[in-house]
């Protein structure tokens, strides 16, 4: 069963794909298996873990996962969503993103470890990582620290809560830790994470597909957002007559309400996702030590696991 948290525990969650593409593309790939399969992500989340756990000591641990990357609610909002990133083969079955082939097979690998190590791995039908982080997080309560290099998740910072989001800028030793005043330098913007919806929106996201409000930039966004408060005030604005939009801003955001419509709800991470019921604890031993062991073995990570099992049992 899922453990009662207290104000005293904290709980990690893990955008999981985020950080094993991360270190695929950070850790070499001539780190290789002994029958040379590469293991470059395999062994680069491992050190993540470690890093991670070393330095902020988590009471609980999550690898949130994306069991639909690519959910058919948001592509019926935005058809354009994540479109680039579905790979070519599939355009006639089920969407499949677009993955380099050697780190397809290195994923479930990373199953399995997670697997025998006893860290729970948490996902859900129909929706993606985020929205597995945005359901833990609304249902904890004590602090959570949520690592991600996704700029999406900064939607969840809250710092009553004491809700922040690590964000890696070099592997995961040097972290930016975002809290309500780093988006508020950042980006200009009140009210902690919710604000970043309405400025997500408008500025829209390439790397997802959202194309945004034309000619609204970041900069832009933030202005609009002082000047109206929120999405809401700012389409209000279009309306009025006497508002300060300029004609061109006026014109686009008019332009833009078919869009400006759904784009929240697709932005914004689901936070009554039914996740299964698991015990969120990080171990201090391993679940699965043959397994483990087996594991060590025949993908040659038994150097990067020690290190973990030692740091777990500390």
């Amino acid at each position: 069963m899922m453990r009662d948290v207290t104000q005293t525990r904290r709980l990690m969650l893990l955008d999981t794909a985020s950080l094993y593409f991360r270190a695929y593309f950070g850790v070499p790939e001539s780190m290789k298996a002994p029958d040379g399969t590469p293991v470059n992500a395999v062994r680069g989340l491992i050190d993540f873990i470690d890093r991670l756990v070393k330095d902020h000591r988590p009471d609980e641990l999550v690898a949130c996962w994306d069991d639909d990357w690519r959910p058919q609610w948001r592509v019926d909002l935005i058809p354009s969503y994540k479109a680039h990133r579905v790979a070519e083969e599939t355009e006639t079955g089920p969407d499949e993103e677009e993955i380099p082939d050697t780190l397809s097979p290195q994923v479930s690998v990373i199953v399995d470890v997670l697997e025998a190590l006893g860290i729970a791995r948490i996902g859900a039908p129909g929706y993606e990582a985020d929205d597995v982080i945005g359901t833990l997080t609304a249902r904890a309560a004590g602090p959570v620290d949520i690592v991600t290099g996704d700029r999406d998740l900064y939607q969840l910072v809250d710092d009553k809560r004491g809700i922040r989001v690590l964000y890696p800028i070099k592997g995961v030793g040097q972290l930016q830790v975002t809290d309500e005043a780093w988006l508020r330098e950042k980006y200009a913007i009140e009210g902690g994470g919710p604000a970043y919806v309405d400025l997500a929106v408008l500025r829209g996201d390439p790397s997802d597909g959202l194309p945004g409000v034309p000619g609204v930039g970041e900069k832009t966004a933030a202005k609009l957002l002082a000047q109206y408060g929120d999405l809401a005030g700012i389409m209000a604005a279009v309306d009025d007559p006497k508002s300060k939009l300029t004609p061109s801003q006026r014109k686009k955001l008019d332009e833009s309400r078919p869009y400006v419509a759904v784009a929240p709800k697709v932005v914004r991470v689901a936070a009554d996702v039914p996740v299964p019921e698991v015990d969120l604890t990080l171990p201090s031993e391993p679940r699965d030590p043959a397994s483990l062991d087996e594991l060590a073995e025949r993908w040659g990570i038994g150097t990067p696991l020690k290190r973990l099992v030692t740091t777990l049992a500390g």
